[in-house]
């Protein structure tokens, strides 16, 4: 079992993987500027030997070795605690490779089926467990005519299919979009998009290829231009991870490394596997958003001197009441958590989802409050070359004053948080993916109404109005 550096981990991406971005073919990642800041972001989750984060990067694994907690398989209900802890510390490769616990979850019911995928999934996850390889999680496809199924789109590949299978494996076709810090990492992990039925066999696939094979094709597209000040854009330079279209353009997948070929049943089982894990690490992410848009609002209405205002008071309330709200969630899904037939943790899906409904349902809504705090100053402040300018430095001073304990330059950062945030290059991609990662709305609503007992609550209003 081996540990990597954060040298080695920028070495391994020097694999001849074939990337793309703004047009460019790119060779080697490791020395383009647009990769520079993301492989930085990503190399810091290779840093073990920080007393402040070795607790929660590591555990120790069933031979007494250490590994990245990532790949720690919950047991109780303090190792999903733990697990739960690793977002705050965490970059896009590392969260993204989550896919390994949705697949760990679905094991028993794919052994049931077809022992030979079970196998394979657990061979993949030792694999990547033990060389300290990060996953992407590969589920969404092109789709094409919604409205249509896999096999009657104008293009067939307009899904990603099987288009052969052979002694020695099958051979892939079509396209995954949306797939953060592809570029990234080590394994592209496909999942089916959503459940098949018969005559779909051939786009009831999932399986596992390193980056780097032969036929694999990734469009990179960021949201954040090389070069940003962190004074100017302090989410941005710290959060930029580029999103992946991947194409796979008839790549063969040897037998041991499928995980699903043609099995319809089981297509489903993965997308849902794959649609709870991708909501619990949103539903972190949304949860830390909330608390810190608390303490952005309450900095704002301090130094600006309307904290005493009622109405900002009432605002403020709203944006609590939406952090507690998502807190709580997570605690519920964590306390209740369910336990899988191999005897794997994890969290309670309804209240996963009703949690992430929340967090998308309510997120305009927070930032409007927020602007509405902030002012204008959000998207019109100077930029940090402005103030470093000899010229325009004491006019900065002077107007952007407001009281003495508040220093001008630190009002400038707290404003260009919300900009970033809420405004500018991350709070464009937060907007999006708060609604679409892990499934739009609609799919949260779906799995809570499966959930709850309607007819139960019938019954009780039937007793509470006396009908018999």
């Amino acid at each position: 079992m081996t540990l990597k550096t954060p040298a080695q981990y920028r070495e391994s991406l020097r694999d001849g993987r074939e990337t793309y971005i703004n047009g460019e073919h790119v060779p080697d990642i490791t020395v383009h500027p647009w990769f520079q800041q993301p492989i930085e972001v990503c190399s810091q989750d290779y840093v073990y030997d920080d007393p402040a984060t070795r607790h929660i990067r590591l555990y120790e694994t069933e031979s007494g070795a250490e590994a990245h907690r990532i790949f720690q398989v919950p047991r109780t209900e303090q190792d999903l605690e733990a697990w739960m802890e690793l977002p705050e510390i965490s970059g896009p490769s590392t969260m993204v490779t989550q896919v390994l616990m949705a697949l760990w979850n679905v094991k028993g019911a794919v052994s049931a089926i077809k022992p030979e995928y079970a196998e394979n999934i657990e061979r993949l996850y030792r694999y990547c467990r033990d060389n300290d390889l990060r996953a992407a999680e590969v589920i969404t496809d092109a789709k094409g005519d919604r409205s249509r199924r896999p096999v009657d789109q104008d293009d067939p590949d307009l899904y990603l299919r099987i288009i052969d299978r052979n002694k020695d494996g099958i051979v892939v076709r079509g396209a995954k979009l949306h797939i953060t810090a592809a570029s990234m990492v080590h394994e592209l992990v496909v999942m089916p998009t959503k459940a098949m039925s018969a005559g779909e066999e051939d786009y009831a696939v999932s399986f596992s290829v390193p980056v780097n094979t032969k036929g694999v094709k990734i469009i990179n597209r960021a949201w954040a231009e090389p070069g940003r000040s962190s004074f100017d854009y302090p989410m941005s330079v710290h959060k930029n991870a580029p999103e992946g279209f991947v194409i796979f353009d008839d790549v063969f997948v040897p037998w041991d490394r499928v995980l699903l070929a043609g099995e319809t049943p089981l297509a489903g089982v993965y997308a849902n596997s794959l649609g709870l894990w991708e909501r619990v690490g949103g539903l972190l992410e949304f949860a830390a958003r909330a608390r810190r848009m608390v303490g952005m609002a309450a900095l704002l209405a301090e130094w600006n001197g309307i904290a005493g205002a009622s109405h900002i008071q009432e605002k403020i309330a709203e944006l609590v009441f939406n952090a507690e709200i998502l807190r709580m969630s997570l605690e519920n899904a964590r306390h209740n958590y369910r336990t899988s037939d191999t005897g794997m943790v994890y969290p309670d899906p309804v209240a996963i989802n009703v949690g992430k409904f929340y967090a998308a349902s309510t997120f305009n809504n927070m930032v409007r409050i927020l602007h509405d705090i902030a002012g204008g100053l959000v998207i019109t402040l100077p930029t940090e070359a402005d103030y470093r300018n000899e010229e325009l430095h004491p006019y900065l001073e002077k107007y952007l004053h407001t009281r003495p304990e508040v220093k001008v330059q630190d009002r400038m950062r707290l404003y260009n948080l919300v900009r970033d945030c809420t405004a500018d290059a991350y709070g464009g991609w937060e907007l999006v993916t708060t609604v679409q990662a892990g499934g739009g709305i609609a799919a949260q609503r779906i799995v809570v109404m499966r959930s709850f007992d309607i007819e139960a609550a019938k019954r009780e209003a039937k007793a509470a109005a006396g009908i018999i």
